[in-house]
């Protein structure tokens, strides 16, 4: 009679490890493809949009302020993203036919929203305010980067809590005039956000409940 070193059960050990070293390299596989991806880490994320907006050209090239579109962004949490009533305003006269706009003057016509792909998007357990830092003096380009100089929209800066703490607890090298807050070429002077900060008393907290609410 044969005499087995090992118990039958340890048979279904190789089934077992078999399924575990697969299971691994899809995990493996998986975490880095989505742990590393530009939607996951920020930077890089350009999503096609549904009509070939260039920021380089209104923005850069026209010199259209960043406020005409994004008009809430002085007086609310959101920089609200433009109705399709205000691209018309410019586009009845020119380019009126364009087959790229096609999608925004359906929109105008029929109130139906344009369905704009976000870009910069915070997780929703973080409160965010627009207008609490635009009117304190920090620059569009601090966040956003050179909008004026992008085809496609893409995100420039982690948006991390790391990232948001440095700037609180050093805003002065974010800080300009209110009024320059859309001027992307914008180049602070030396010793100027020392002196706004100090001049308009800017302390950003950096507790949890600031951003965490």
């Amino acid at each position: 009679m044969a005499r087995y070193v090992f118990p039958a059960w340890t048979n279904r050990l190789r089934i077992l490890i078999a399924v575990g070293g697969i299971g691994g390299l899809t995990y493996a596989i998986a975490f880095v493809w989505y742990g590393f991806s530009p939607r996951t880490i920020n930077v890089g994320y350009a999503p096609e949009q549904p009509v070939p907006y260039s920021h380089a050209l209104h923005a850069g090239k026209l010199g259209l302020d960043c406020r005409y579109c994004h008009s809430t962004v002085e007086v609310s949490g959101f920089a609200a993203v433009p109705a399709a009533g205000t691209c018309m305003n410019c586009h009845k006269m020119i380019r009126a036919t364009s087959p790229k706009l096609t999608q925004v003057r359906e929109s105008a016509a029929t109130d139906a929203p344009v369905p704009w792909v976000r870009v910069h998007n915070l997780p929703d357990f973080v409160y965010f305010n627009h207008s609490a830092h635009v009117r304190r003096g920090i620059g569009c380009v601090s966040c956003h980067g050179r909008i004026d100089k992008m085809e496609v929209v893409q995100t420039v800066q982690p948006l991390s809590m790391g990232w948001c703490l440095d700037c609180h607890r050093a805003p002065e090298q974010h800080l300009r005039p209110t009024a320059m807050v859309t001027a992307m070429d914008f180049k602070a002077p030396p010793g100027l956000g020392e002196k706004l900060r100090d001049e308009n008393r800017i302390r950003p907290p950096t507790d949890c409940v600031t951003c965490h609410r």
